[in-house]
């Protein structure tokens, strides 16, 4: 019993699959610089704070209305800041799986 066409055991597609691979892997990490890149804003509270952040989650800037500053309600300014931060990491989040390239089985 031979094993007819499987002698060589496939050279020419082992060098096809390695130059997809490394095809992949560049289009990955230019996708990855792009996100990167890009800037993402988040805005709360009709724009009583506003957030803008990079891809890779770098803070770029937080800028808080001076009239909802309260000394006496400071529980509002922080569940304003958390709303904001939270809603720019889930962009981002989003915009990754959008444009990275995903590998299947990962």
């Amino acid at each position: 019993m031979g094993y007819g066409g499987f002698g060589g055991f496939g050279g020419g597609n082992m060098q096809q699959l390695m130059r997809q691979a490394q095809k992949m892997q560049q289009d990955m990490q230019r996708a990855r610089a792009e996100l990167d890149a890009r800037e993402f804003t988040s805005s709360v509270g009709g724009g009583a704070v506003e957030i803008k952040m990079l891809g890779n989650r770098t803070l770029k800037s937080l800028k808080i209305k001076p009239e909802v500053i309260d000394p006496e309600d400071v529980e509002m300014l922080e569940d304003l800041v958390s709303s904001a931060i939270n809603d720019i990491l889930a962009k981002i989040d989003i915009a990754e799986k959008e444009t990275i390239p995903q590998i299947p089985g990962m």
